[in-house]
């Protein structure tokens, strides 16, 4: 019974979801606090839908579903909305909320009407180990954390913008001040660059033990490797070279595209990896 009701729970989960985004627009739009409350339990509900969906797939396979792109679309969603959940009960940032979940809503898209991978799954099941769960949950919980800054550095252009052309208005009000919009992406930033390492280390590690030898040269792992390098130049520039404002907001935007160029392009010319 259970197999036939979690397809239509996704489904459903789509459409609350697709609502939910809907009203954080119209409170975009209008700065509707009604609507904003309504897209706000929307997503709670969407995230215990995805809840009880994760927990139903690691009681189905026996291991936490995360080892095939279909699974981790699943959970870099679920972490989207987990850190959207925290950061709204912590402080209103609406607009934040609202971009990060435009992300969200587009990846659980691809993830519930594109076709599983079989093949990926059955490989999925013959490489599990602690090692390798753990390595690809860090990686993903550093995405998170880069698509939220990610957010917060396009939210502190388009702000920076509309002070340079003097366009005021309620939308300049409601998105955070410039100086709250820098520090929320560098703190996300210093939250993920250590994950992720820690990511990339186990991955090594992995490949070690599971394989002849250490493909040092994979595409994924330079891809990899090339992330967290842009990113600690990032925290570099913002503590060694006090850099900031336009310049720092502009770098972040491009350290998060050539995360997905790593991930996406990079990642189908790996030998060895699934998918992550």
């Amino acid at each position: 019974m259970l197999d036939t009701l979690i397809p239509r729970l996704q489904e459903l989960t789509v459409i609350l979801y697709a609502t939910s985004v809907l009203l954080y627009f119209i409170d975009f739009l209008h700065h509707n606090r009604k609507a904003n409350r309504t897209a706000f339990w929307l997503l709670l509900f969407v995230w215990l839908l995805q809840s009880f969906s994760l927990y139903y797939y690691m009681v189905e396979k026996g291991r936490f579903p995360i080892l095939t792109i279909f699974e981790g679309l699943y959970f870099y969603v679920w972490v989207l909305i987990t850190f959207s959940l925290i950061i709204n009960s912590i402080r209103q940032v609406d607009f934040i909320v609202f971009f990060t979940n435009i992300i969200g809503f587009i990846v659980i898209v691809i993830h519930t009407f594109a076709p599983e991978q079989i093949g990926s799954t059955v490989l999925a099941e013959q490489l599990v180990s602690e090692l390798l769960l753990i390595h690809i949950t860090a990686a993903i919980l550093s995405y998170g954390a880069f698509s939220l800054s990610f957010v917060s550095s396009i939210l502190y252009l388009i702000q920076y913008n509309l002070l340079k052309q003097k366009k005021w208005g309620k939308r300049l009000w409601r998105i955070a001040d410039l100086s709250k919009l820098e520090q929320f992406s560098y703190v996300l930033n210093i939250i993920g660059v250590p994950i992720l390492m820690i990511g990339v280390i186990l991955g090594v590690q992995w490949a070690h033990i599971k394989l002849p030898f250490v493909p040092w040269f994979d595409p994924k792992v330079i891809g990899s490797i090339l992330v967290v390098v842009v990113y600690c130049i990032y925290i570099y520039f913002r503590i060694r070279k006090g850099m900031a404002g336009k310049a720092l907001a502009m770098w972040n935007v491009a350290a998060f595209l050539i995360l997905l160029i790593n991930f996406f392009l990079i990642g189908n010319l790996s030998s060895f990896h699934i998918w992550l």
